[in-house]
């Protein structure tokens, strides 16, 4: 193989596939990256960790010869990092190795055999449907900050995509780690009818976020069975991840989103995410609760801490209920609080022991549900 690639071209293909590939890998291969220069000019780069993997076409300058090969993703990274600004890389292959040049630069780095490369079987992906990338990006953040990381709940690690029939059909988000649940709601996209109930792994949902950030103007075609999710950017020699699935059932978290809430208080999302902040900054492990006491048109939070002292400050809200205290943990409400883009945040109470509801309103697609602390 030798092709002549621009060096921009070259480090966006490998900064999107590089991250897939783990640091430390039992085996060797796993360690690489494929790359693959056709007659036509097409050179396709791509990574996997046998979960999940991606790949990306680019056009090259020049393919004097067709051919394909595998080298460390990370270095091949690097040196494109590294190359001068604007400058053609030339990849050639022999005997086992790669030699890269660019202008003054000379690498020669060790090859493994292609036929040793695992590409994922999709197999048939039945389900196809599209969304704005726009808005699968905001689906994402808004529910991966409460995806699990214990491993012994693996069926939690990741988000649950599923539709449902509600007044209309919907693609409902959910990920929770049994303390917080966040969930986004979307209008069910044409072809999603019908569609299995999906959890897609974390890992796969970082990765995703990141090559959506490029692609933010366009449209993402998703097409799944019951086991792999394929997410395909850019559309034709565009970037296409595919991902197995987490194979396991996500409980049912409509059972703990509260209906029967009847006390509601209504405040300023930052100065209550400022307030949180401040009095959580003498919260020690063991005292990771910040107490909210509720009064007429105000909330006072306190954090005691036999170790570092007390803190307490008060913030204006709206509230008409009875007077009650209710403890959370700072960080998981202040998580929630930076999910909330706007001026007033709605969290619907019943007692000290029972979870809270939060959203923006009643027409935002992201709603919350916290579990409170003893304190």
């Amino acid at each position: 193989m030798k092709a002549t690639i621009e060096r921009a071209n070259l480090l966006r293909s490998l900064s999107h596939v590089q991250s897939v590939v783990e640091r430390r890998n039992t085996i060797p291969i796993l360690s690489n990256v494929l790359i693959d220069a056709d007659a036509n000019g097409a050179v396709k780069v791509m990574a996997t960790d046998l979960d999940l993997q991606v790949v990306e076409n680019m056009s090259a300058a020049a393919v004097e010869s067709p051919g394909s090969t595998t080298v460390s993703a990370h270095l091949l990274f690097d040196i494109a990092r590294k190359l001068p600004e604007g400058s053609q890389v030339v990849l050639e292959t022999a005997d086992n190795r790669m030699a890269i040049k660019a202008g003054r630069s000379r690498f020669s780095l060790p090859t493994l055999p292609r036929d040793d490369f695992p590409v994922i079987v999709e197999g048939d992906l039945p389900t196809s449907f599209e969304i704005p990338a726009k808005v699968l990006a905001e689906l994402i953040d808004r529910t991966r900050f409460a995806i699990s990381t214990e491993e012994t709940r693996y069926y939690l690690n990741g988000i649950f995509l599923h539709v449902t029939d509600d007044d209309k059909p919907v693609l409902k988000a959910a990920a929770t780690d049994g303390h917080r649940l966040a969930r986004f709601t979307l209008e069910r996209p044409e072809g999603a009818e019908g569609m299995p109930d999906v959890i897609v792994p974390r890992k796969a949902v970082a990765e995703l976020r990141k090559l959506l950030e490029e692609a933010l103007d366009a449209n993402v075609a998703i097409d799944l069975s019951a086991s792999k999710i394929r997410f395909t950017m850019g559309g034709e020699g565009g970037v296409v991840l595919t991902s197995k699935l987490i194979d396991g059932t996500f409980p049912d978290y409509s059972r703990v989103i509260p209906t029967g809430n009847d006390k509601l208080l209504k405040l300023d999302p930052r100065s209550f995410f400022q307030g949180v902040d401040r009095v959580a900054t003498i919260a020690t492990e063991k005292t990771r609760a910040v107490k909210m006491g509720l009064e007429n048109d105000k909330i006072v939070l306190s954090v005691t801490s036999p170790d570092n002292g007390t803190a307490t400050e008060e913030v204006a809200a709206e509230y008409g209920s009875d007077q009650f205290e209710i403890g959370f943990n700072a960080n998981y409400l202040k998580d929630i609080l930076g999910q909330i883009d706007g001026d007033t945040v709605e969290l619907h109470l019943a007692d000290a022991g029972a979870p809270t509801l939060i959203r923006k309103d009643d027409k935002s697609p992201a709603l919350y549900v916290l579990m409170p602390m003893r304190v």
